[in-house]
Formats: structure tokens, C-alpha cells, sequence
């Protein structure tokens, strides 16, 4: 038959049947249609028998005549895409009409051009085969909601059976002609949706039917906005002091025995609460669920610990244990909350307080006040606008509910009361029902059964001892086969039963709850906003900080102080420490070889061989040559005595101690953490600068430790220079001669002893004992301070006699250097001075002013965490106050701006939940294609 036939008896049969009738066959399962081929002869006698065909119509009609481009298949094919899509409708019949347009193309090139022109796809199609098929699909649009419920139970055909039959094998392939079949549409889309359905308690069980897609988008935007609102109520008690400050939550209460664990494990999906046959929950727990769709692994966070990624949910048990067994045994309860918050695509966004449970009867071994410091903290918890949720077990008659009867003192009209009945299975199905549907005590909120108990095949499992395993399937699982099996609890009871259905009355409960709460918090979080912006303007002169600008403040500015140390420290400084470390090197060798006089006890001295006062009428290279092998071994003792060691060690040592007093008189004083961190910047460089400078320092002077040749520039600057040394130690000799003198009491008394032990060393007074314990009248540690005075007169003596040599003409020639040992050594101290203190200016200085600024950003900058860099603004206690104001402010404005946007979100929820049921109103009426 041509197409042009096939479209004109179309075109009557759609004439002939009024658009109004109602259409009774299609469901709204997901199946294929076996496309190609002629229908079979028995499934289309019994749509015949079993359809209501219009007036001026008769059954023949419908029976198709051609193969290849029959629109009679084309459009039930249509017409169950639509239905198999869903919310995806649009899609369907971009799909639907590429595949009519593939059976119409074997018509006719006239059919193609039709439906290459068509842009709302199947609409106009349908128009072109029908000629009024447009109000066709309106209806279709708009009468789909209504009639989905009843087809369910319509008798179908076997061809639209096989059509609405998901995955089962078709014909020769249809639109595909044999070849691969489709691919299977991408996930991405409804990831998000279906981690939603789970978190709300929606089965995926097969037996159990499916939510639609709107109804869990609804929720999904639900749980959008409870989450925002459990944010700022995060944000509100971070801002803290003042109660009106708040959102509500969910109050958890219950007795001991209650099972109210059980129920907070069971919306959770782990046992992760404190377990033991004492009492084990003695703080409150301010449980947060984040819903995370995205989240490969559930975990748990204790923020004020600083825990973050927890997945083992026994370590979870073990920390919230040690955490209540923390309070004292004479305390038993403590009101310092424990904030938890638990991240899972399995779990609602929710914000929960679990609570001691009460008790009746106290224990010997707590005290006696116990169980009344369980009732004031549970009452200071239930007040409004907080959500109670009253925990009761089934066995016992709610008459005696001790949650119910708490609640009842703070919500006498049970407005915000939810009731949960746990143990649902220890009691017959009609007083578990009778206490679900109870009047005597009704809560507004209703009541929800639950029976939260895990099944001992998944308790006793590896996976769940190992503390890692979800127990929400098996929980939703033992429920469903409990309730199942008892007609009281069917839908048609209207009973709330299962975790799923609290989980959904929570969310609902709590968005409600908040929402209502959002006006009366606006107006408090403006009137503190007020009174901040105020305090802020007069104390602070509205002079914004920040810790970081704080931190960063502080930093430039002591970078600026160290730059100044730099330009003004460099290699003359250098060159002066040296020197007068090699100057005292100098005079450690000298005393040790030239000038000492030991002076250990009071006996006579030994005669000396080679006195000092015979050094200018020696002759070296005769019979005096014991003083020419004293220069040349202090002199090779000086250039081996590890130079580099030493020099580099006193210029780090002088760098550490500049920057000790930078930081002494910068901000950072009164900051110990960061003086801590500036220490050991500059340790830890010069440390790692030190071990290679040092040795490099070494290699560099190895050619003085052989062979040392003395310029006639270089011997006077060295003479010059020893003389000012050696005054400069007649001085410090002098120095503490007279401080001796006043330690002892006097010059005279000092000169007494002095003279005393003269005569005892010169064989003039024999000393019995040596004078341990005393001797001539003066005691024991008189006779010391006697001794030490001699030797300092000694050494005064021998500095008088050096500077007199020095200075004399002997030792202007350096030819005369053995007998001016202290002008060559000067020399040869100025040679090692020139070569280090050139090298640890380009080494030691160059590198330690280039890399400590740097070191001191990664420690002070970029290397701190936000919480390290409060705590050391907030360690100064000006600064510490003037952030706390800024910050006050800055968190008010920012929860205030959120709370608005969404109050602006919650009112288009509203508009288009309304906009929703007006068009489900409107699409009441009667539908049909045909």
C-alpha cells in the first residue's frame, strides 16, 4: 500500500475518533518494541476485543496493511517513549520521531522533507498523519500525570506488552535493522538524583515500587535548602554570644533502654556511638549530617580536635568514648558539647544533638544528683524552637515514657514533638499500631515505628566487626520483611513505619522548623550586626584587619628592619670580628708561650731557664734558639688552629645574634611563635651554609699553614695594630686588679697579701701545709684572692715590658721577628683575616641575605595554615579584640546576606510548588490520543 493511502485512511480514522476519549492502555513501565514485521494476529483479536472503539469507527480500522512505514506501530512506539522518559520527555520525542522519519523515508522522498521541516518533532509529525494530532499531545502533555496511576492495572496487548517490556530481545532489530542495538543513555545525569533517593531512604529493591522523579527532585531541593540552612546555623554559633543567635536542631532524648543509639546508628548507616553497660554518654553530641553525593568513601571530622577523614567508624566509637569517659565520675554529665560531623552520599543533610539518656534510678557508685543534672541538661536542650525527638520503646506503655513526659513540660501541645517507637517486633502488630495511631497522647508531628535492630547475620559479619560496613540496607531489609508481613502497617493504614520514612519526616521537620526560624533570626543577626557596625566605627575608627593583614603587616616591616642590618653589615664588619677573634688568639698563644707564670700554690717558683727580659739581646740563629722554635710553632699553631671553623662559626654566630635583637624590637616580641619561627629560620640557613663554608674557608687558607711571607706594609699595620692589642689587655688587666681589690676589702689589704706571698715564694717565710688552712693571719680564701692578684700583677708587668719592646726600633724591621714575636703573629693574623673575610662576604653573607627573606615567607607566609595565622594575631591582646569585632561584623553581614538569599530561594520554592499543584489541578480532566 503507498504512503499517500496509508495517510489518508489515517487522516479518517483520526476524523472519526474524538479527541476527548479516554485512553486506558498504555503503562508507564519502561519496555522495547519489537519493531518490524506485521503485528501478530492473536494480540491484535484481543485489542480488538477489548477496546472501546469510537462512534463511526469499527474494528478494522486499526489493522495494519503495510510493513515497512505502518504509523498504527509508529505511534503506540511514540506514545511509550514519552512514558518510559519521564521527566525526560522532550528527549523521547526527539528520539521517537528520528525513528518514524527512518520508517516514513521507505515511503517516499515526500514523507522525508515533512520531517526534516518539523521542529517540535513529533507534534508536527502527528499533525501531518492526523491533521489535529497537535491537541493531541497537549492533552497528552497535560492528562499524563493524572492517568499514569490507572494504566497500571489495564489489561495491554501483547505487542505494546512486548513494547513496555525492558531488555527483552525484539524482531530483527526494528530501527537498528538487525544491527547493534542502542547504547544505554549516560548515568551522569541522574547520579545525582538517585544518590539523593538513597540519602531520603527511597528502596531500589525491585518488589518495591519507584518514587517518580519529581517527587525526588522535590526532595533533592528540599535537602538543598536544609543544608544551607544547617550551614548557617554552623556560621551562627561560630558568631556565638547570644542565644537568639540560632537555628534549631533535633533533640535526641530518651532512656537508657530506650534504644535511642540505635535509632541515631540506623539514619547514620554505622555504629559509631559509645557502647557499654554503664553510663557512657555523659556530653551532648551535636551530630551534623552532610549529604555528599559525590564522595567516593563515607568519613567523620571532629572539628575542635582537629580529626578530619575519619573512615574507620570504630575509631569514631573509640574517640566519642574516650571523650565521655573524660568527664570526672563526681560530674557524670557535663554540658560541653561534641561536635561531629559525618559526610556520606547515604545520609540526609540533618543536624542532630544526641543526649545523655534519663534514668530512674542512680547508681551506688554516682552520685546522688545524677539523675536531675540529666533532666536541667536535657531540658536546656529541648527548649524552642529545637525539634524533640522522643525516643520510646514499644514494650513500654507510653503513659510511662519518660521522653514524652519530658517533652510535655516544654511543648504541652506537642507542636514540635516527634515521636519514635523503636522495638516495633517485641510487641504483637496491633498494639504496635495502636501506639503509632495514638490519640491520647498526639504529637502533631505523629509518631514513626522502627525497628533499628541489626539482624544478626550482618552484625556477626567480618565487614561490620571491622567497623566499615553500611548497616542501612540491612536495617531497611529487616524492616521491610517485619512490616511486610503484617496488614496493620500497609499503605492503606497511612502508619509511618521504617528508617526511611523518619529519615524524610526529619528533613522535612527540620526545613520547616528552620524556615520558620529565618524571620526571628534576620532580626536579631541585624540588631547584633547594629551594634558591632557601631563599636567598630568608634574604637576602631573602622580601620580594617585581618590576621593575615596583620601577619603580613608585621612581616614587611621586619623585612624592611633586616635590609637595614644588611647594607649596614658586610665584609669591613666581618673583618673586625675576625680580627678580634684572631687578636685573642694571638694573645692565648703569647701568654702560653712567652709571658705565663703559673702560680698555682705558694711554694718557691723554679728558676726560669729563658726569661722573657733576655728576648732583645737573644741571638736565634746561635745558641738562643728556643725562641725561634716558639714563633714557628705558634705561629703554625695559629694557621692550624681550624680557621674556617672559627671564622665562620663567629660570623653566623654574630648574624644569629643581629637578628635575636631585630625580632626583640619588632612585633613579633610579643609573639612567641613567631620568634620561634625567625629562629629557626636563620639556624636552620646559617646551619646548612656553615658545614660547606667552613670547609671550602679551610682549603682556601691551607697555603699559610706551610709558608708565610710578611710585607714591610703588612709588618707595620701588624705593629701598630699588636700595640693597640696590648694595651687594650693592659686595660682589662688593670681592670680586674681593681676590681680584686674592692672584692677583698681595700688596696691596702690587698697589698698586705700580695707582699705575704712575695715572701713565701721568694724562700723568705717557710709555709707549713701550703696554707689550706690558712697562714700569716689571713685565711684560706683570703690567700687566693692573694694569689690572683699576684698573677695579675705579673701580667701587667710583662704587658708594660712588651708595648716598651714594640715600640722600640728593634721591631720596626720585620727582619727582627723572633724577637717581636707579637708583631709577627699580629701579621700573620692579619693575612688569615683578608682571605676569610673575603670569602664569607661572598659566601656566608650573599647567600644568607638572599635566602632568609625567602625562608621567612614559606614560614611566616604561605607556609601557615588560616588557623595558625589567627593564633598569631590573637596573641597580642590589642590586635586580639580588634579582630574579634571585624570578624563579628564581617560573619554577621555574611550570614545575613545568606539567610536573604535563602529566604529568596524558599519563596521560589514555594511559587513553583504552587505553580506545580495548579497545573496538577488543571490536568485532571480526561485525555486520550485516539
Amino acid at each position: 500500500m503507498s504512503g499517500r493511502l496509508v495517510s489518508t485512511r489515517l487522516a479518517t480514522l483520526a476524523r472519526r475518533t474524538p479527541l476527548n476519549t479516554p485512553r486506558r492502555l498504555f503503562n508507564n513501565t519502561s519496555t522495547q518494541l519489537p519493531s518490524g514485521g506485521l503485528l501478530r494476529t492473536h494480540a491484535g483479536i484481543r485489542a480488538i476485543q477489548r477496546r472501546a472503539w469510537p462512534f463511526g469507527s469499527y474494528a478494522l480500522h486499526n489493522v495494519p496493511a503495510t510493513r515497512s512505514i505502518s504509523f498504527a506501530r509508529a505511534i503506540p512506539k511514540l506514545v511509550s517513549k514519552f512514558a518510559t522518559a519521564g521527566a525526560a520527555a522532550g528527549g523521547a520525542v526527539v528520539a521517537g520521531v528520528s525513528y518514524v522519519q527512518y520508517q516514513a523515508g521507505q515511503a517516499g522522498s515526500w514523507a522525508v522533507d515533512i520531517f526534516h521541516r518539523t521542529k517540535d518533532g513529533a507534534t508536527e509529525i502527528a499533525g501531518e498523519a492526523f491533521g489535529t494530532a497537535s491537541d493531541i499531545f497537549d492533552q497528552f502533555g497535560r492528562g499524563w500525570d493524572k492517568t499514569k496511576d490507572d494504566l497500571t492495572n489495564v489489561e495491554k496487548p501483547e505487542w505494546l506488552q512486548r513494547l513496555l517490556t525492558p531488555g527483552e530481545a525484539g524482531g530483527t532489530g526494528g530501527g537498528h535493522d538487525g544491527g547493534e542495538p542502542p547504547k544505554e543513555p549516560k548515568q551522569s545525569g541522574t547520579a545525582t538524583v538517585a544518590a539523593g533517593a538513597a540519602a531520603l531512604g527511597y528502596t531500589q529493591d525491585g518488589e518495591e515500587s519507584q518514587e517518580d522523579g519529581e517527587k525526588i527532585a522535590r526532595d533533592e531541593q528540599m535537602m538543598m535548602l536544609t543544608r544551607k540552612m544547617i550551614e548557617i546555623r554552623g556560621l551562627l554559633q561560630t558568631v556565638g554570644q547570644s542565644e537568639a543567635l540560632t537555628l534549631p536542631s533535633i533533640v535526641v532524648i530518651g532512656s537508657q533502654s530506650s534504644g535511642k543509639s540505635s535509632v541515631l546508628e540506623a539514619i547514620v548507616g554505622h555504629e559509631f556511638l559509645p557502647k557499654g553497660h554503664n553510663m557512657v554518654t555523659r556530653r551532648p553530641i551535636e551530630l551534623t549530617l552532610v549529604h555528599t553525593p559525590e564522595a567516593h568513601a563515607e568519613y567523620a571530622e571532629f572539628p575542635a580536635l582537629g580529626l578530619s577523614k575519619v573512615t574507620d567508624f570504630t575509631q569514631v566509637q573509640k574517640t566519642l568514648t574516650d571523650l565521655n569517659l573524660a568527664v570526672p565520675a563526681s560530674d557524670c554529665v557535663s554540658d560541653d558539647p561534641i561536635q561531629l560531623r559525618i559526610h556520606s552520599p547515604n545520609v540526609p543533610d540533618l543536624s542532630l544533638i544526641d543526649l545523655p539518656g534519663y534514668i530512674q534510678v542512680v547508681g551506688r557508685d554516682q552520685p546522688p544528683e545524677l539523675k536531675e543534672k540529666i533532666a536541667n541538661l536535657c531540658e536546656k536542650y529541648i527548649k524552642a524552637p529545637n525539634v524533640i525527638l522522643a525516643i520510646s520503646a514499644a514494650d513500654v506503655d507510653l503513659a510511662n515514657s519518660t521522653a514524652l513526659r519530658a517533652s510535655r513540660k516544654v511543648d504541652p501541645r506537642g507542636e514540635r514533638t516527634i515521636g519514635v517507637i523503636t522495638k516495633m517486633d517485641l510487641v504483637d502488630a496491633e498494639r504496635g499500631a495502636s501506639l503509632l495511631s495514638d490519640r491520647k497522647y498526639a504529637l502533631r508531628l505523629g509518631y514513626v515505628g522502627v525497628v533499628c535492630r541489626i539482624p544478626s547475620n550482618a552484625s556477626n559479619s567480618k565487614l561490620f566487626n571491622r567497623g566499615s560496613g553500611n548497616i542501612t540496607n540491612a536495617i531497611a531489609k529487616n524492616e521491610k520483611a517485619y512490616f511486610s508481613m503484617h496488614p496493620e502497617f500497609s499503605s492503606e493504614s497511612e502508619l509511618a513505619v521504617g528508617t526511611g520514612n523518619l529519615k524524610k519526616k526529619l528533613m522535612h521537620v527540620l526545613e520547616q522548623t528552620m524556615a520558620g526560624s529565618l524571620k526571628t533570626t534576620s532580626e536579631a543577626i541585624q540588631r547584633e550586626l547594629a551594634e558591632a557596625t557601631y563599636e567598630y566605627k568608634v574604637q576602631y575608627n573602622e580601620r580594617s584587619l585581618s590576621a593575615e593583614s596583620y601577619l603580613a603587616e608585621s612581616l614587611d616591616a621586619f623585612k624592611h628592619s633586616f635590609r637595614s642590618f644588611s647594607d649596614q653589615f658586610g665584609r669591613q664588619q666581618v673583618r673586625e670580628l675576625l680580627k678580634h677573634e684572631l687578636d685573642q688568639q694571638v694573645l692565648n698563644l703569647l701568654a702560653q708561650r712567652y709571658w705565663n707564670r703559673p702560680l698555682e700554690d705558694l711554694t718557691p717558683p723554679p728558676p726560669e731557664s729563658d726569661p722573657l727580659s733576655r728576648l732583645s739581646k737573644a741571638d736565634p740563629e746561635g745558641e738562643d734558639q728556643i725562641w725561634r722554635i716558639k714563633l714557628d710553632s705558634s705561629s703554625a699553631a695559629l694557621t692550624k688552629l681550624g680557621v674556617g671553623r672559627l671564622a665562620t662559626s663567629v660570623v653566623a654566630n654574630a648574624l644569629q645574634a643581629h637578628i635575636d635583637h631585630l625580632v626583640s624590637t619588632s612585633r613579633f616580641a610579643a609573639h612567641p611563635f613567631a620568634r620561634q619561627a625567625i629562629t629557626e629560620a636563620s639556624t636552620s640557613i646559617l646551619k646548612d651554609l656553615s658545614y660547606d663554608i667552613s670547609d671550602e674557608l679551610e682549603i682556601c687558607i691551607k697555603p699559610y699553614k706551610y709558608r708565610i711571607e710578611v710585607e714591610d706594609a703588612e709588618w707595620t699595620r701588624g705593629r701598630d695594630n699588636v700595640t693597640a692589642v696590648l694595651k687594650e689587655e693592659l686595660k682589662v688587666v688593670d681592670a680586674a686588679a681593681k676590681k680584686l681589690e674592692d672584692q677583698v676589702g681595700g688596696k691596702k689589704k690587698v697589698r698586705d697579701v700580695m707582699s705575704f706571698i712575695d715572701r713565701v715564694r721568694n724562700g723568705q717565710v717557710v709555709l707549713e701545709g701550703d696554707g689550706i688552712g690558712g697562714a700569716g693571719g689571713f685565711s684560706a680564701a683570703l690567700l687566693a684572692k692573694g694569689r690572683e692578684a699576684v698573677f695579675l700583677r705579673d701580667r701587667s708587668d710583662v704587658l708594660k715590658m712588651r708595648l716598651l719592646a714594640v715600640k722600640s726600633k728593634q721591631c720596626a724591621n720585620k727582619k727582627n721577628k723572633y724577637h717581636c714575636p707579637e708583631v709577627f703573629l699580629d701579621a700573620v693574623a692579619d693575612k688569615l683575616t683578608t682571605t676569610a673575610d673575603l670569602f664569607l662576604d661572598a659566601e656566608l653573607l650573599s647567600k644568607f641575605y638572599y635566602a632568609f627573606p625567602r625562608e621567612l615567607d614559606n614560614r611566616l607566609g604561605r607556609g601557615l595554615t588560616r588557623e595558625e595565622v589567627d593564633r598569631f594575631a590573637r596573641e597580642d591582646p590589642k590586635i586580639r579584640r580588634h579582630l574579634d569585632v571585624v570578624r563579628r561584623k564581617d560573619l554577621l553581614e555574611h550570614v545575613l546576606k545568606e539567610m536573604e538569599g535563602l529566604r529568596a530561594l524558599e519563596a521560589r520554592e514555594k511559587r513553583s510548588s504552587r505553580r506545580d499543584a495548579k497545573e496538577e489541578r488543571r490536568s485532571k480532566g480526561a485525555w486520550s490520543l485516539f
